[in-house]
């Protein structure tokens, strides 16, 4: 678990100026948030990342509401759902990366299109019905989405990815829009083949002693 350091603080902040340079988000939207002993370190609600400061950074419960005075991310229920749902879950990353959002916009989830669905625990990276953002119902369908996977798709919305590590959790982020292109591009000129559960449990297992291995896998 992580420790509520100037450190961790900061590696929040670098995550959102990283997503951001890498194209998975842009302007305020998305927030990243990360286990720490008596809550969760959350991004504040609509400040520019080149903005933010440690301090800016807020400590909430695991549960209940965040202090009065406190500015969290709007969305910091669905951060509360996914990390209590998940004791294996050390940092959540929220975007809007653009062919993930294309897909679920779609409301589709994306099939194993490529041997590196298996990043995310199964045959399938799931998308999630549709809910208010900030909303109870949307953190109940995302904490259920992610109980069997490491990512999924937010309908009319985006993507969410977990890790064991932030870090973890952000390579996650920009493997799910790589899969996202690669499916979209791959329907244009085609219909995809998709790899069966058989070649899917293969992956799973050869990733046992390969260097995405992580205690989260």
């Amino acid at each position: 678990m992580a420790q509520d350091t100037t450190a961790t603080r900061q590696s929040i902040i670098d995550g959102c100026l990283w997503m951001e340079q890498a194209g998975l988000n842009q302007g305020t939207s998305g927030n990243i948030s990360v286990r720490v002993d008596g809550g969760l370190l959350i991004t504040p609600s609509a400040v520019p990342y080149a903005s933010m400061t440690p301090a800016m950074i807020c400590k909430i419960p695991l549960e209940g509401a965040p202090a009065s005075g406190q500015y969290p991310s709007t969305e910091w229920q669905f951060h509360q759902s996914v990390l209590q749902a998940r004791g294996d879950v050390g940092a959540v990353v929220h975007a809007h990366p653009a062919n993930a959002t294309a897909i679920a916009i779609q409301r589709r989830s994306i099939p194993a299109v490529h041997y590196m669905v298996a990043a995310f625990g199964g045959t399938d990276v799931p998308c999630t019905g549709y809910a208010l953002f900030g909303s109870d119902a949307l953190s109940v369908m995302i904490a259920d989405a992610v109980r069997a996977r490491h990512g999924c798709l937010l309908a009319n919305h985006g993507a969410l990815t977990v890790g064991d590590t932030l870090d973890r959790a952000l390579w996650r982020m920009q493997e799910l829009e790589n899969l996202s292109r690669v499916m979209l591009l791959a329907e244009q000129s085609g219909t995809p083949v998709i790899l069966s559960d058989a070649d899917i449990a293969d992956t799973l297992a050869s990733f046992q002693g390969y260097g995405i291995r992580n205690t989260d896998d």
